[in-house]
C-alpha cells in the first residue's frame, strides 16, 4: 500500500513594512529574504497591525487621520477605519475585534471595533499620547504619553482611565509580557526601560543601558519584544543603532547587537525564531537569529521604514 508522504508546503512568513518617507508599504518574502513588493498607501505611515487570522493588515496613515484596511491575498485596500485626528501607533486586542489607537494631537485614545468599522469609545489621556499594549487577556489597556511622562491604565471593558504612573522622559512603547504578569514601557530621552506591575500600577525595576564608544544621549529605547517564552527582552536602542538583549529575570543586558541606523520597530516570526527590526536610516530591516543572538541579514525597504508585522502561517 502506497501511503502520502508529500504534502503542501508550509507557507513562509512574509514581513509588511511601513514606509514613512515614501507613503508606501514593503512586502518583504522572508523565506527568499526580499523585498518583492512595494505598495502605495496613504501619508506618512507608521503604525501597523494584523489580524489574528492574517487576512487583514492595517496601517496608520498618520496625515491622513484614517487607518487603511488592506486584505493581505489581494494586497489591496478595502476599507478605512475612523482612527481620530493623527494615528501614529496602535495595539489590537487578543481577539482582533477591538483597537486601540493613540491620538497624538488630541490628546486621547480613540477604540474602534474592527468588524464594525466605527468608533466607539474615546479615552482622555496625557499630553501627546504614544504608545499602545493590551495584555494577553484583553483585559487592560496601556498608553503613554509623551509629554506627560506617564503610562495610563484603561480598564478595557468600562474604557475608563484607572491609573497613572510617573516613568522616564518621553515614554514612546509599552508591551505586556506573554504572561501579562509585567509591562515594559521604553523612554527614548531619559534611554531607561520601566518595568511596572499591571495590577499594583508599582514600578517593579528600572533599567538602564550603556554601550561601549557611544554617548549616552544616544542611547534612545524604542521598540521592544518579548521572547516567545518571556526569558528575553530585546529593545531597540534608535540612532545608538543597536538591539540590546536582556534577561528578564536579573534585568541585565545580556548582549549588544549592531543593526542598522536609528532601529526603531521590532517584530518576531510567529515561530520565534527570527526578529525583524526597521532601521530609519539605513533604509533597510535586519534579521536576527534568536537562538544564536546574532544578525543574519539586512534586506533593503522604502525610504524610513517604521513599523513592522510578520503574517501567521
Amino acid at each position: 500500500m502506497l501511503t502520502l508522504a508529500c504534502a503542501l508546503p508550509a507557507r513562509a512568513y512574509t514581513a509588511y513594512v511601513t514606509n514613512e518617507r515614501d507613503n508606501s508599504l514593503s512586502v518583504v518574502d522572508l523565506d527568499k529574504m526580499k523585498t518583492v513588493q512595494t505598495l502605495p498607501v496613504g501619508q506618512r505611515p507608521r503604525g501597523i497591525a494584523i489580524t489574528p487570522d492574517g487576512k487583514e493588515l492595517l496601517v496608520c496613515a498618520s496625515d491622513d487621520d484614517t487607518i487603511q484596511v488592506i486584505d493581505t491575498a489581494t494586497l489591496k485596500i478595502v476599507g478605512t477605519l475612523p482612527s481620530g485626528p493623527d494615528p501614529e501607533t496602535f495595539a489590537l486586542g487578543p481577539a482582533g475585534k477591538l483597537l486601540y489607537v493613540s491620538n497624538e494631537n488630541d490628546a486621547m485614545v480613540t477604540i474602534i471595533d474592527v468588524p464594525a468599522r466605527r468608533a466607539i469609545a474615546q479615552v482622555s489621556t496625557g499630553v501627546e499620547p504614544e504608545g499602545m499594549g493590551v495584555s494577553p487577556d484583553g483585559r487592560t489597556v496601556v498608553n503613554t504619553s509623551e509629554t506627560t511622562n506617564m503610562a495610563h491604565f484603561i480598564d478595557a471593558e468600562t474604557h475608563k482611565l484607572v491609573a497613572s504612573v510617573l516613568v522616564d522622559p518621553r515614554p514612546r512603547i509599552a508591551i505586556f509580557k506573554h504572561d501579562g504578569s509585567q509591562v515594559w514601557v521604553s523612554s527614548e530621552l531619559a534611554g531607561t526601560v520601566t518595568v511596572l506591575d499591571p495590577t499594583t500600577h508599582k514600578i517593579i525595576h528600572k533599567i538602564s543601558f550603556a554601550v561601549q564608544g557611544l554617548r549616552n544621549d544616544v542611547i534612545q529605547p524604542v521598540g521592544i519584544r518579548f521572547s516567545k517564552d518571556d526569558a528575553l527582552a530585546f529593545v531597540a536602542l534608535g540612532p545608538a543603532n543597536r538591539v540590546a538583549v536582556i534577561n528578564t529575570k536579573t534585568y541585565e543586558v545580556v548582549k549588544y547587537l549592531l543593526v542598522g541606523q536609528r532601529v526603531w520597530q521590532m517584530a518576531l516570526t510567529p515561530d520565534g525564531k527570527s526578529l525583524l527590526t526597521t532601521n530609519g536610516l539605513t533604509n533597510d530591516i535586519s534579521v536576527i537569529d534568536v537562538a544564536s543572538l546574532t544578525v543574519t541579514k539586512s534586506i533593503p525597504v522604502g525610504r524610513q521604514p517604521w513599523g513592522v508585522v510578520v503574517s501567521p502561517k
